[in-house]
């Protein structure tokens, strides 16, 4: 038996035994080092997202060691898996790569089979989230090996924030000399601004709180940083644009507050860009002037929904190679045991950590 954290329809958390699973032909048993807590599961918690077969067990940004495996298997390299390989997997499994959504228009985030660790699989249905001593990768589940160089948390200092910025920065086209804003100071908006930076952007303005978060931005080199909680909404604004001079040339929203969306539609330039990152979730309604925001200002506007497998590809070879370039263990604010679950969201919940990573074993 091992343990394993169960979330609840009404927000409940219940540590439980969980009976080790046969392993089918092509699966794999790893043993977790570390599985994040995500805005997203605080989301969950509010039951915010439709869908979710609870019971769940959360977590879906993992790291661990291949404990056993039925089968010959290879990672996404060609590489053939061995017991005591450290590894992490694409929490996203069962894509069809047979409807539309995966063969013409190429956006498998939106896939209508789509199935996620940590969300959208039930705790009945076996060890399938992070938050346990062992999680069950069923066959086909896309696995990555970590490079030897690569410590398992130093990539969980990017975790599930690295991916989902990545696909937002792919998804905003930054060119060489533009200046970018970014709403949102939480793992998200942290790794969007350091990739803006690293492509190309010579200007980038964070614009979050707390102070310990901003605070620790700067020690990454972003350029400027603006307190929300100094600042009203209309302030914000126009403090943007006198930095800006007339607004920042793209500007990527990572805070899920849906008052965020309209307040940075206004802080982007004429005939520049602006990214939706964080509203994973259903947080609300806002009310916004489709002519002044939109269609006189010539503004073009972009979703970017989740990750898919090239980004978080990318985020693990990103990690390795930019891994002594940034202080990235400032990010991880703490460790949680599986007891410690109700804590860790109620912190991150709060904003009095940057990342926390829960520990099961």
């Amino acid at each position: 038996m091992v343990k394993a954290v169960f979330m609840h329809s009404d927000g409940k958390i219940e540590l439980k035994d969980q009976e080790l699973p046969e392993l089918e032909q092509g699966s794999i048993l790893i043993k977790t080092l570390y599985s994040e807590v995500c805005g997203t599961d605080v989301h969950l918690q509010d039951n915010q997202l439709a869908g979710v077969p609870f019971p769940i067990i959360p977590g879906h940004v993992s790291v661990g060691i291949i404990d056993n495996l039925n089968g010959e298997i290879l990672d996404v390299d060609g590489n053939i898996l061995q017991i005591g390989d450290k590894i992490t997997f694409l929490d996203v499994h069962e894509t069809c790569n047979s409807c539309w959504y995966c063969l013409v228009a190429k956006e498998t985030t939106r896939c209508p089979k789509r199935k996620v660790y940590g969300i959208t699989y039930s705790a009945e249905d076996g060890l399938l989230g992070g938050w346990s001593q062992f999680i069950y990768l069923k066959p086909g589940v896309k696995v990555i090996r970590l490079p030897e160089e690569l410590d398992p948390k130093i990539f969980m200092a990017g975790g599930c924030g690295l991916p989902t910025a990545i696909h937002g920065v792919e998804r905003a086209e930054i060119k060489l000399g533009d200046t970018v804003v970014v709403q949102g100071s939480g793992p998200v908006g942290f790794m969007a601004a350091i990739l803006a930076k690293i492509s190309g952007a010579f200007r980038v303005i964070l614009i979050g709180a707390p102070d310990h978060r901003l605070e620790l931005a700067k020690s990454f080199g972003i350029d400027d940083l603006i307190n929300i909680e100094n600042y009203n909404e209309e302030q914000r604004i126009q403090k943007v644009r006198s930095m800006t001079q007339r607004g920042a040339d793209v500007v990527i929203e990572a805070t899920g507050v849906p008052t965020a969306v309209r307040e940075g539609m206004r802080m982007t330039r004429d005939g520049g860009t602006y990214v939706v990152v964080g509203q994973y979730t259903d947080a609300g309604d806002i009310q916004i002037n489709p002519h002044a925001d939109i269609n006189k200002r010539h503004v073009t506007i972009k979703g970017s929904w989740g990750s898919d497998f090239s980004h978080f590809y990318l985020a693990v070879n990103f990690m390795a190679h930019y891994q002594n370039k940034f202080p990235w263990m400032k990010i991880i604010s703490r460790e949680y045991g599986l007891e410690e679950a109700e804590k860790a969201l109620d912190d991150v919940r709060n904003h009095r950590v940057m990342k926390a990573l829960i520990n099961p074993n």
